[in-house]
Formats: structure tokens, sequence, C-alpha cells
């Protein structure tokens, strides 16, 4: 039976448009297929996501949402997916399993502009040159032999910071402790990399503001990267000019935090002070007058004290941002490339079901017969990361923090300001990408050499 023209134009019509819009439909049935296998989310508002909901402290914020929605949760900063990892076992799918899936970074404004355009070993997408970059500034400065080929001059600069606390201690003056440790691994670092002391130069002053500035910039989650349209709102708050100055910042930040939540934590807790004493001075000669770093090598106990420190205040409480480059399935959920993935190494180091109940409490005494290391093999301690963007200056940081700790505690015996009961201000926490104290350590040292 002959089909009719107008009938035949008619299916074949019906056909093509059936053709076309399953073809146009299968991406929107393949997202919606996918949706059903992504991450737990928070409720987010239009236009700006959840960018409202990180506070002045995303890492607290960060660890109070997850604890409602799960280790892995998937936020929205504008248009942004962000993936937070908030437990051990999640990070070791991202940081070891996935790798290299996720071993890019996003791009910041902030980084561009202050950071020579994002192209240092830790801020470089990954890659050919950040593999260039990272063999070369590993040669240069951070192999063990060259580390240890710079002992000299950690030990004239320590010896320069006890020469300040005995002038204090002499007479009977408080110090802020907080100067006083940025300076010590802004000098270490200038004269290792620049062949001179930067606070010898007329820049350095004010340098721990400036250092922070930089550190609160860097830490910041502007809107104007996430909605593009709403960028003007950042000029407004000043975020904009900030990032233009012209500014000084070394690798100095997260040493003197470290320094700074140690001292802060033994003043807070006399018993692990005093615990501490006993085990530097009793592995040295009454008449030693300066504590060699090859002294520090057996010393267990305050190694703890820094593995516990490094715990509970991480110098990066959120990792370095990493960047997802291709389709992954993550514990059975179905995460896409572009996601970006904050890992919260605050709340992990601070999960009760790996530390226990006593999760928030300082007790160095837990490291004792532990083999966690600063290496990122246990994913549940990740203070200096793990995998392929782990920080590489490891062995530079602990190198001049256990040494310059170990004559501090030598040396002084240490009291705080008196402060009344139930303050917590010594708690108190800065913002920027490093969490160091809101507020300035003032202590009293006195001499017992």
């Amino acid at each position: 039976m002959e089909i009719p023209q107008m009938e035949m134009i008619l299916m074949i019509s019906l056909f093509l448009t059936t053709l076309l819009a399953l073809l146009l439909l299968k991406p929107i049935l393949k997202r919606t297929a996918t949706k059903v296998n992504l991450p737990p989310s928070p409720w987010r508002l239009p236009v700006i996501g959840n960018l409202h909901q990180l506070g002045l402290h995303p890492h607290r914020s960060l660890q109070s949402l997850s604890l409602r929605y799960g280790p892995l949760m998937l936020l929205h900063f504008g248009r942004v997916p962000v993936l937070v990892v908030s437990s051990g076992e999640a990070a070791q799918e991202v940081m070891k399993t996935h790798d290299i899936k996720f071993a890019n970074r996003p791009k910041s404004k902030a980084v561009h502009r202050i950071m020579n355009g994002g192209r240092d070993v830790v801020f470089a997408p990954y890659g050919e040159y950040w593999r260039q970059m990272k063999s070369v500034c590993i040669l240069n400065l951070l192999t063990n032999k060259m580390v240890g080929s710079f002992e000299k001059v950690r030990v004239e600069e320590v010896k320069a910071m006890l020469e300040k606390l005995e002038k204090a201690s002499s007479s009977s003056s408080s110090v802020n402790l907080s100067e006083i440790f940025i300076t010590l691994p802004s000098d270490v670092t200038s004269r290792v990399a620049l062949g001179r002391k930067h606070s010898e130069d007329e820049t350095a002053r004010d340098l721990k503001n400036r250092v922070r500035q930089i550190m609160e910039l860097i830490g910041e989650f502007p809107i104007g990267e996430y909605v593009p349209w709403l960028a003007w709102l950042d000029r407004v708050r000043g975020f904009s000019n900030k990032v233009e100055d012209d500014m000084f910042i070394g690798g100095t930040s997260t040493t003197s935090t470290l320094l700074e939540w140690t001292m802060t934590e033994l003043i807070r807790h006399p018993e692990c002070m005093k615990k501490l004493q006993d085990e530097v001075r009793s592995s040295t000669k009454p008449e030693t007058s300066f504590i060699k770093e090859e002294e520090v090598e057996n010393m267990k106990y305050l190694k703890a004290v820094i593995k516990e420190v490094l715990r509970l205040h991480p110098s990066l409480p959120m990792l370095i941002p990493r960047l997802l480059s291709e389709d992954v399935k993550l514990k059975g959920y179905n995460i896409a490339a572009g996601t970006e993935v904050i890992i919260n190494a605050w709340a992990i180091q601070r999960d009760p079901a790996m530390w226990g109940p006593e999760a928030e409490e300082f007790k160095p005494e837990r490291h004792l017969d532990s083999s966690l290391d600063y290496h990122g093999k246990d994913l549940n301690y990740i203070p200096f990361g793990s995998g392929r963007r782990i920080c590489p200056g490891i062995g530079f940081a602990l190198g001049l923090a256990e040494g310059a700790l170990a004559n501090l505690v030598a040396r002084f015996d240490w009291t705080g300001e008196v402060k009344p009961p139930g303050d917590q201000s010594d708690l108190a926490e800065a913002t920027g990408i490093d969490v160091c104290r809101k507020f300035p350590l003032i202590a009293f040292p006195s001499s017992v050499v």
C-alpha cells in the first residue's frame, strides 16, 4: 500500500524531531542521573550558593556542616562546585587512591597577583613546569643534605633570639613572642635564599602585620572569584586594592605559627612544660649554654609536643585547595571535573572517631608510642598534606622549630600574662590561610643559666 507523500513527510519530520530531541536531552538526562549520586549538600542561596556559610573561621564552619552532612560534602561557591573532605578515610581517596586526578590547583586572583602569577611550587598548576620547579626547589634548598648545610645559619639566629630574651629576663620585662617568632624564620629564610637578614632591611618594619595581611588575603574566598559580576563588592570592601600592594612574604608564617602555638600550649599546661624541660635539661651537660640540633634528635617528648601542636593547630587548617582534572567516582559519589576540593585537616585531626573522646585536649603523650610521621602516610594526620602536593619544606621548618624550642625551654622558665578566670583569649584565632593567634603571645622569661 502506497503511503501518501504528506504522511511520509510527517513521519520523517517526526523521526528527525525525536532524534534531535534525544540528542539535546542526552546531556541533561545524564546530569540528572548523576545528581542522584552527588555527595550531600546543605541548602544554598541563589547566586552566591554557600559562601554565606563560611564565617570568619572556615575550618570551624565547615567542620560544623560536615557533622550534619557527612565527611564528603558538596558546596557551591557561586556556580563553582566545592567538595569538602573532613575524614581521614575520605582524604585517603583524594590524596592517595586518586591523587593524580586531584593534583591540580584552582586559579586565584590573589595568588596570581601576590605569588608571581601562581608560578611557585605551592600554587603552580600540576604539570611539567610544576615538576621542574619542585625538583629545583628541593635540590637547592630542601634535601636533607642542604637543610643540614644551613645549620650554622639556624644556630646563629637562634642565639640572636636568646640574647634578646636574656636582656628581657635581666630586667624582668615581658616579651612579645609573636613578634620574635615571625622574625626568627624570616631571618633564617632570607639569609639562606638572599644572603642577608630581612630584619636588617628598612622594609622589614611591621613585618608581622604585613605577613599576616598576605596570609589573610590568600586565605579569603572573594566573591568575585565565584560570582564575577559581583566582583565590585570586593573593590568596595578593599580586597582588590590590598592584593596590589608591593609586599614581602617569605617562608616564615607557618614556622612562626607553629612556635607560637607550641609556647601557648606549654604555658597553658605547666605540667607539660615541666616534663619537657626535665627531658631537655637532663639530656645536656649543666654547663651547656646552647643545645645543638644533633642533641635534639633523641628528645622524644619534645618531638611529641610538636606533633601534638601540629595536630591541634595545623599551620594550614584547610590544606591548599585542589582542582579535580577529570570525572571520578569517590565513595560511591560522582564528582565532576572542575570541582574544587578543600581538605579540612583541622577537622580530620580532631575527629573523635580517630583520636578518642579527648580529641580536643592537648596531650603530647599520645604520640610517644605512635608510628605517625609528618609525611602523610596515615591520612588521619596530615599537618603538611600528603601525596604529590605534600609540603616539600618539612625538614626545613622542623629543623628550626625543634632547635628553637629546645633552647627556649632549656634556658628559661616561662610564665604568661595573668588572665581572669575563664579567659580563653590565648586560644582565639586570627583569620587567614594559616591560623595563628588573634592576640600576641606575651610572656615573661626567667633565665636559669
